[in-house]
């Protein structure tokens, strides 16, 4: 394998080592798969902070603004302008803290969840046509062999 095998990859600095230049050739295909299973979905009516929002709330359930724009990286002012379209979408619902009335407790409503399993549908739809359109039995089994590796580097 070497860079004049992979485009895009000479635009980079000399990599050292077979293991940095396949680990730079991974992470680009990885986000390039990202981008076009996201651009199955339809037009962008939430931006990527807010889908995090929804998955997060889909993943951990109940959650505070506050603990929200700490797990995002975000300032609290920023992730209630981030929250704002969705609570009035009605992807999002907030209650009163019981413990603290000030602190409000967002969740993901059954149009929040909807709504993810409705993009998650498409991109599974999409990679799926894919799949089968682009690759034959083995190579669809190598890709199986390929998928565990990327498990093991995922998990450990």
């Amino acid at each position: 394998m070497t860079k004049s095998d992979h485009p895009g990859v000479e635009d980079e600095a000399p990599l050292a080592e077979p293991a940095a230049l396949l680990a730079s050739e991974l992470r680009a295909v990885v986000g390039r798969l990202r981008r076009r299973m996201r651009d199955q979905t339809g037009p962008r009516d939430l931006n990527s902070s807010q889908v995090e929002v929804l998955l997060r709330l889909d993943r951990e359930g109940p959650a505070t603004t506050s603990s929200l724009a700490r797990a995002e990286g975000m300032r609290p002012q920023s992730m209630s302008a981030a929250l704002a379209p969705m609570l009035a979408r009605g992807l999002v619902a907030g209650a009163p803290d019981p413990a603290d009335g000030r602190q409000t407790i967002l969740t993901l409503t059954d149009a929040g969840r909807g709504w993810l399993d409705q993009k998650r549908a498409l991109r599974q739809d999409w990679l799926t046509r894919k799949v089968r359109s682009e690759l034959s039995a083995a190579e669809q089994q190598a890709l199986m062999t390929a998928i565990d590796l990327m498990k093991r580097l995922a998990d450990g």
